[in-house]
């Protein structure tokens, strides 16, 4: 009895052992955290990261100073172009001035040239009054005529020839139109009334004549 109660008693033992076992189950161990990866680019790059804040920051001061010495450059050609139109301004004026007082004088001068030509005359007529001899009076008027006529070639002022007998628009003045039988005359300048001028080669005044038709 006792050997089947050792028996049994060994039997509920193992059982139990076994069930005891069978409960217990092995302790998995938590997964291992996989280590993250490194890029050694970006370790280089945090590495750099210090230079290259430096290079941005060199980088920015040489632009702010280029962007001063741009300004100052501009303010510096900003005043030399004032100051060259307020020379040119002057310039202008000042040229102005100078042509209008090369003017008044140039025609100041020749009426003064004209003086002693009237003074001529101023004698002439006196010796016309107190002589009656008309070749004397006739020679005076003579030199005085000539007188003027030079003073005139000397300030440039010449005569339209008048022996050139083609009538031309630019130097002449049609102030009577004459028929004429002849062909050879048709066109042609038949007499002067009024002699021309020209001044420096340019017409002064233009001569009056009859032309032929």
């Amino acid at each position: 009895m006792a050997h089947r109660n050792k028996h049994h008693g060994n039997k509920f033992s193992k059982d139990n052992s076994m069930q005891s076992h069978e409960n217990t189950k092995p302790v998995e161990a938590p997964e291992e955290l996989e280590a993250e990866e490194v890029d050694p680019q970006d370790i280089e790059e945090v590495a750099n990261d210090e230079p290259e804040a430096e290079k941005n920051s060199e980088a920015c001061e040489d632009i702010e100073k280029e962007v001063i010495d741009l300004k100052e450059q501009l303010e510096k050609e900003k005043k030399e172009y004032l100051f060259l139109m307020a020379e040119f301004d002057n310039f202008r004026k000042r040229t102005l001035k100078e042509k209008s007082e090369i003017i008044k004088n140039a025609g100041e001068n020749v009426l003064k040239g004209l003086l002693p030509i009237m003074d001529d005359f101023e004698r002439g007529i006196k010796a016309a009054e107190s002589t009656p001899d008309s070749d004397s009076i006739k020679e005076g008027v003579n030199l005085i005529y000539n007188k003027l006529k030079k003073y005139l070639n000397q300030n440039g002022v010449k005569e339209i020839d008048p022996a050139d007998d083609t009538f031309d628009t630019e130097k002449h003045e049609a102030i009577s139109v004459v028929p004429v039988p002849d062909e050879e005359k048709k066109g042609k300048i038949l007499d002067t009334v009024e002699k021309g001028y020209t001044i420096n080669d340019k017409v002064l005044r233009h001569a009056k004549v009859v032309v032929g038709q």
